[in-house]
Order: structure tokens, then C-alpha cells, then sequence
């Protein structure tokens, strides 16, 4: 049958009202409400989603930018409880019906279970799980990027106003975060502060970044937080301090209270482009602040720069402990390309034509205006060590089954492995999940994807033996007291050789979990060492350990150290 026109025409039109209403509706519902929420990122970590809590403003507007506050939670706390400290909102009382007539505070996970009302705020805030109470350094560290990353993907974030806070333990990772990489942040405002073995060093990276530091006097905390105002109000570019008289460790309870932090972070904006930049750092993967860049140092070395215009195009430039760097400068208000640069460099004086950056490398103690090319095998950003970066990102735990082993023998060297992999810590299981696989079971994808953790020996894992050629050391087969531990670089990922005796054995154990460190024990024991560590009956009982140089190679002392022990076999 023929349709006749008007009806075909009709058709088009109620297919074209149909399809338009059911796009314009389908685009309405993925857009997120307002308000706080849950969401996640998928992490290659151990290949999972990780959850984050995010606040999104009333009447959001999706063609605009937004500031961005990302907190970071305290120990034994999670996202969402983070979220709401945040915004100043505690855990609620409510009726108790054992005792009828009491008020008490809903606990932790009661409180979790909900969102309250909160603050309506001109913020986009973020508060990141972070794998539970495991501190804010390695993978903790990198979910944080990786949230603030997703945040991006789905939001126009102004990124010069991006701004951290945290309490306790995540006040401690807000130092860490801030004065590793001082140019994310327009300002940081950590409270009662737990800050990671290192961060006090880097205080003078505060140079151009605001602070806000919150504390009670009877906080057990308080001499830390003390300590820290005292070095940042000699290098914070501003030091806001805030001291609360008869309170202990909940400060934030004030500091975060009737929105005070977001007015706090409104004032500032960050400048990519001061006049001057003071920065330091041992490891390549922090190796840049504004328009300063190392490029070649000492892992595990201190390095610092004070690089500052002194007019238009006149540049001064004191370091130490640095090998090469990089000054980028197109973008610079005192920079202009169409005429040369004048420096001083560490006394030394330099007229360069530049188009945007400007590099120095020192050779025989001498600087010279030249580019550094790191070598294919020297060590440089994802790839210097020292131990404890082989669980810093993707890895797993790989026992090997060579030697023809018992079923005695093979379930002692999975169990080894399962033990190592195991994250628990002072908060409980960090939420870590890395496989543990034989070495049978290694494919070739994950050689592309992830750090191996090695258990054995050549003769009795198969990935070892693979690789054997290219290995600094071996451990002698049969050499039963003594333990091997190191890190190597392969296929852009690292190896980790552990022979003989696991890392873990040590009769410092039990005094170690005491301090206030956050991951598993067997995890926190790896920050301890350099790149190798050999020792006869524990790690307490060390025959030689030390650092590789920057081409990966041992120094003529430790060499011959370890090879004086007679059960090391070098290359």
C-alpha cells in the first residue's frame, strides 16, 4: 500500500520530535546532580576502580571554569568522611535507644552511610579514597593525580586555581604533595599535620606557594606543627597560623568551620611565572617547579636552584648538587624573545639567544650552555629508583617455580611472595591488590604494564634467569643466611630481585610498626633502603648497601664489598 504524502511527512516529523526529545532527555540524565556524590577512576595499579567523593555546585554551569579543592582524608577515615569534614560537618548525635535520654555521636561508618546538607560553595571539591590509611606517598600519591586528572576530563577546571587541604594524615600528604610540586597548587592549608620522613626539607619549596597552617596546643601533634611554622614563615611566599588554646587532635572541627577554608583559598591564584624560583629536590620525579627544570642530578642527593630575573631578560642562577638544568621561558612577562638572555650562573657569566628555553650542563665542575641528552641506561624519570619505587605504581609479586621443588617447597615460595603482597597496615587492609602469579604465569603484557617483584634466585625463577645476563648481581644458590635486595631497570619498568632471606626479616620489626608510618610494615620497610641492600640474618645485619651511580652501575667500594661476602656472583 502507498503511503500518502501528508502521512509520510507526518512520520518524518514524529520520528524527528521522538528522536530529538529522547537525545535532548538522554543528555539530561547523564549529566551529574548537584552536590556531593561518588565517583570513580579506573587505576592500572591493580586494574580497579578507585572511588572519590566530589562536591558539585548549585546551578553548575558546564561552559565555565571552576576552582578546585581537593582534600585529603586523615587515618582510618575514608572519601566521604573527608568530603564532609571539609565542608565543616562533623558526625551528628542522635537518639540512643539503649540508653533512652543519651545523645550520643553517630560513629565513623554511620556516618558515612549518608550526605548531609552542605555549605553551597562556588567550588568544585574533590576528596580522593586513596586506598584507605596508607599516607599520601607512592600509589596513594599518584591516585590523587589520577583523580584530579579525571576531574579535568569531565569538568573545565581552572587550573590556576586548584588548591589542597587535608587533616592529620592528609595534612601530612598536603605538605608532601605541596612542596614536592609546588606549581600545581595556588595554595595549600594543611591541618595537625602528620607529614612523611623527608617533607621537612623541602620547606623552602613554599617559596611561592601560600600556607595556612591549623593546630591545637594539646594536639600530640603539636610539636610537629610548631616545628613547621617556624620553617615556613622564613620560606612560605605568605603564612597564615592558626593555634586553637585546649584542643587536641580534631582542629579541623574549627579550621574547616561556617566554609572558612574556601573564603581562605579564594584570595590566591597561581603564578607560573614568578619573578623568582627557589626549589629543591632529590628525585627526578619531582624535577620541576614554574619555569625551573632539573635535568640531570643525583638520585637520593639533594639538589637545589635560586633562579631569579633581575630585570628584563637578566637571569641569576645559584645551585648545588645539580648536574644539568632547563629554564623555560617563553610566556614569562620579563622575558622577550627577539633579544638575548644574560645570566649568571653560579658566578659565571652567559649572553644567549633563546627562543623560549635556556639549558646548562656541568662538565668536570664547569657549566656550559648546553642541552643534557640523558644516556639510554642512565637514570632519569621513571627510572632511578630507589627500591620502594618498584611498588609505587603497577607491579606484581612473581615466585618462581624452578629447581624442581616439592609441593612442600613451591606452597613456602607462593606463601613468600602472598606475604609481601599483603597491605596491611596500622588502618587495616589498604585497598591494594596486586596479583601474585608464578613464573610460569608472567605474560608478555605485563612486562609493558607493570614493576615484577621477584622471589629467588636464577636457578629457581624463570624471569630471573631471563634476564640474568643483564643483571648487576646474583645471590648464590644455597646460601641460606643471607638475603639480596635490589632494584634494576628493564623495558621501562623496574625489576626487583629478592633472594634468600625476604626483606621482612628483622628483629626491629615489631619496634618499626610502632612509629608513625601508615602502609603495611613489609611496604614501609622498603623506603629504608637505597637501590641495594645484602645482609646476613636480617636487614639489621648489613654486609653492604648503598646506591647505583646514574648509569646504573655499582661504585668500586660496594663492589668490592660484595663480592668479599663470597656469595655474590657480579656482573
Amino acid at each position: 500500500m502507498k503511503l500518502k504524502p501528508s502521512f509520510q511527512i507526518s512520520s518524518i516529523l514524529l520520528f524527528v520530535l521522538f528522536f530529538t526529545t529522547y537525545s535532548i532527555n538522554t543528555v539530561e540524565a547523564q549529566r551529574l546532580k548537584a552536590g556531593p556524590q561518588d565517583l570513580s577512576f579506573f587505576s592500572l595499579v591493580d586494574d580497579a576502580d578507585q572511588p572519590y567523593a566530589v562536591y558539585i555546585p548549585d546551578n553548575f554551569d558546564e561552559s565555565r571554569q571552576y576552582p578546585l579543592v581537593v582534600f585529603l582524608h586523615g587515618a582510618y577515615s575514608n572519601h566521604r568522611l573527608g568530603l564532609r569534614r571539609l565542608f565543616g560537618v562533623g558526625n551528628s548525635q542522635g537518639y540512643d535507644f539503649i540508653k533512652p535520654g543519651t545523645v550520643p555521636y553517630e560513629n565513623d561508618v554511620e556516618a558515612t552511610r549518608y550526605w548531609p546538607p552542605l555549605r553551597p560553595v562556588d567550588y568544585i571539591a574533590a576528596a580522593p579514597y586513596a586506598r584507605g590509611t596508607a599516607g599520601y606517598q607512592g600509589i596513594p600519591e599518584q591516585d590523587v593525580y589520577e583523580m584530579i586528572d579525571d576531574l579535568k576530563s569531565r569538568f573545565l577546571i581552572d587550573e590556576d586555581r586548584i588548591y589542597l587541604t587535608g587533616l592529620s594524615m592528609g595534612g601530612g600528604g598536603t605538605l608532601w604533595l605541596g612542596l614536592t610540586r609546588p606549581d600545581i597548587w595556588a595554595a595549600i592549608a594543611p591541618v595537625c599535620p602528620a607529614p612523611p620522613e623527608g617533607t621537612t626539607e623541602l620547606a623552602g619549596n613554599a617559596f611561592n606557594l601560600p600556607v595556612h597552617l591549623f593546630v591545637g596546643d594539646k594536639d600530640f601533634l603539636y610539636p610537629v606543627a610548631s616545628g613547621w611554622k617556624a620553617k615556613l614563615e622564613t620560606t612560605a611566599q605568605r603564612l597564615d597560623y592558626i593555634e586553637y588554646p585546649g584542643v587536641g587532635h580534631n582542629s579541623w572541627e574549627w579550621a574547616y568551620k561556617d566554609g572558612f577554608i574556601f573564603e581562605w583559598f579564594s584570595q590566591f591564584k597561581r603564578d607560573m611565572y614568578p619573578e623568582q624560583v627557589k626549589f629543591s629536590s632529590r628525585w627526578f620525579r619531582y624535577n620541576k617547579a614554574y619555569w625551573v627544570k632539573f635535568d640531570d642530578l643525583v638520585p637520593g642527593q639533594m639538589a637545589t636552584i635560586d633562579a631569579r630575573f633581575t630585570g628584563n631578560n637578566r637571569i641569576e642562577v645559584q645551585t648545588t648538587g645539580l648536574g644539568a638544568f632547563t629554564l623555560n621561558l617563553e610566556g614569562h612577562p620579563m622575558f622577550d624573545a627577539a633579544k638575548k638572555v644574560s645570566l649568571t650562573v653560579d658566578g659565571r657569566s652567559f649572553s644567549v639567544k633563546s627562543a623560549g628555553a635556556v639549558s646548562f650542563t656541568k662538565t668536570r665542575g664547569s657549566w656550559a650552555n648546553r642541552k643534557f641528552t640523558p644516556g639510554l641506561t642512565a637514570k632519569q624519570p621513571g627510572g632511578e629508583g630507589p627500591i620502594s619505587a618498584a611498588v609505587a605504581g603497577s607491579h606484581l609479586y612473581v615466585y618462581g617455580t624452578g629447581g624442581d621443588p616439592s609441593r612442600e617447597e613451591l606452597a613456602a615460595r607462593r606463601a613468600q611472595a602472598t606475604a609481601a603482597a599483603d597491605w596491611m597496615g596500622r588502618g587495616g587492609r589498604i585497598m591494594v591488590f596486586p596479583r601474585v602469579i608464578s613464573d610460569q604465569q608472567v605474560r608478555q603484557s605485563d612486562y609493558v604494564t607493570s614493576n615484577l617483584i621477584l622471589f629467588g634466585t636464577r636457578e629457581t625463577n624463570a624471569i630471573i634467569e631471563k634476564f640474568a645476563d643483564r643483571l648487576p648481581m646474583h645471590l648464590d644458590a644455597g646460601t641460606g643466611d643471607y638475603g639480596l635486595l635490589y632494584i634494576y631497570p628493564m623495558n621501562r619498568h623496574y625489576l626487583l630481585i629478592s633472594s634468600g632471606l625476604p626483606w621482612w626479616t628483622s628483629p626491629k620489626q615489631a619496634a618499626r610498626e610502632q612509629s608513625l608510618t601508615f602502609m603495611g610494615s613489609n611496604i614501609e620497610m622498603l623506603k629504608e633502603f637505597g637501590d641495594f641492600i645484602l645482609f646476613r640474618e636480617s636487614p639489621d645485619n648489613v654486609i653492604s648497601q648503598g646506591t647505583f651511580d646514574n648509569e646504573w652501575k655499582l661504585a668500586n667500594s660496594d663492589a668490592a664489598a660484595l663480592q668479599s661476602s663470597g656469595v655474590i656472583s657480579l656482573r
